[in-house]
């Protein structure tokens, strides 16, 4: 049996991959919390930690005291909590990989300039790289940090992991992300890398991270191959304080 630690894991990973494999349709239950413990050996935390993943990755539907229901066969990426790329193919258990084009110290350009609060004279560490899922190019990732974290860089084979998971080991903290999602058009360089036309639409993830003091030390402009990548938002309903308290008859 798997450790104790990793548990959840092995029965997400278990389940992703009958969901994705189609075992399951789209409306249909997974097995009941107390068939998932008897068939992997485990009590009801694992259990019910791994369905929180697959959640969370848009696969199930949840609802209190039902069995999951099977929601999409299309894994999501989400951005209610911040994954990174390489962990997030672990998870889905897919293999990640970089082909970095670029690494470069230079002058800040805009419109990385505004995002980190830098002025024109400042020199920042750029990445640009090609990610992939199984060895398919998925997508092009082009980061901007502030000297003083980019400079670390320099001492890790970018290639070999994640460029997170390098800075956290570090003491770089990643306390706080803003994510904006758009649609672009490839350019030549993103249509050479990706393996498509130029021009055609990619899905863009703008992001910038800030550490424990609000200091925001890494623009990144990230552009992913929309038949190979989703994302997906979880929201709570929120009351506005501003506005009159429901007394029942409206929606």
């Amino acid at each position: 049996m798997v450790e104790a630690r990793s548990r959840h894991e092995f029965v997400a990973l278990q389940l992703r991959q009958r969901i994705m494999q189609r075992q399951y349709a789209v409306g249909e239950s997974l097995p009941s919390e107390s068939m998932l413990c008897a068939e992997f050996e485990v009590s009801r935390g694992p259990v019910r930690q791994a369905l929180a993943t697959l959640k969370n990755e848009g696969l199930i539907q949840l609802s209190q005291g039902k069995p999951a229901v099977v929601r999409s066969h299309d894994i999501t990426q989400t951005l209610d909590t911040f994954t990174p790329f390489s962990q997030w193919a672990r998870r889905t258990g897919r293999a990640a990989g970089s082909r970095t084009l670029e690494i470069a110290r230079r002058r800040v350009s805009e419109p990385a300039a505004a995002a980190l609060g830098s002025s024109a004279d400042d020199f920042v560490v750029e990445v640009l790289r090609v990610r992939l899922l199984d060895g398919e190019p998925t997508m092009i990732e082009r980061s901007t940090f502030t000297e003083r974290v980019g400079s670390l860089l320099f001492d890790f084979d970018i290639d070999t992991g994640s460029i997170t998971d390098y800075l956290t080991s570090r003491g770089v903290r990643f306390e706080s992300m803003e994510h904006v999602l758009d649609a672009v058009a490839a350019t030549e360089v993103d249509a050479e890398n990706l393996g498509i036309d130029p021009g055609s639409p990619l899905l863009r993830e703008r992001r910038t991270s800030r550490d424990q003091n609000g200091d925001t030390f890494e623009y990144a402009d990230d552009r992913y191959r929309p038949d190979l990548v989703a994302f997906s938002i979880v929201n709570a309903r929120t009351i506005d304080p501003r506005l009159p308290s429901d007394d029942g008859n409206g929606g």
